[in-house]
């Protein structure tokens, strides 16, 4: 099965924890320091959760599709390439207590969304050195060097 990724970077952890546990009637899948993400059946749909700056609002990081294997991360890069999108690969990338493959590409908005899977847990938020994934704040730069990087999920 696949699902809709959305991750949200959020000023108050706990309290977002809360509220979007009574919202989708489910706890998290996974709860970390300054992390947790939940895997809603009903929609589809993997709701990330990151910790940002105290008293700021809700932004959204990033978004993605979850997928079940690694092949289908390896046809979405195939695919979107040949639709002539600028594709970012990343294999056995850790970030975000995860090991996953990815193929990251941004909207016209910028906006960046990624195609995934999840190969195994990993103790670190933190991405490895290189990734596009997980970057502190979502503030890196980006290849312009004035948009921000995605964080990761």
């Amino acid at each position: 099965m696949s699902r809709v990724q959305l991750a949200l970077r959020v000023a108050d952890l706990e309290a977002s924890i809360d509220f979007y546990s009574r919202l989708f009637s489910a706890g998290p899948a996974k709860r970390r320091p300054g992390y947790a993400n939940f895997a809603i059946a009903e929609p589809p749909l993997k709701l990330v959760l990151l910790e940002g700056e105290q008293g700021q609002a809700t932004v959204m990081d990033h978004l993605g599709v979850e997928v079940e294997s690694a092949g289908q991360v390896t046809e979405a890069a195939s695919r979107l390439a040949g639709e002539g999108l600028a594709t970012e690969v990343e294999e056995d990338t850790a970030c975000c207590y995860a090991v996953q493959d990815k193929v990251w590409v941004r909207g016209p908005g910028s906006e960046p969304w990624e195609v995934y899977v999840v190969k195994a847990d990993a103790d670190v938020l933190a991405k490895d050195a290189g990734s596009t994934c997980c970057a502190p704040g979502g503030q890196a730069a980006g290849a312009e060097g004035n948009e921000p990087a995605p964080a990761c999920c």
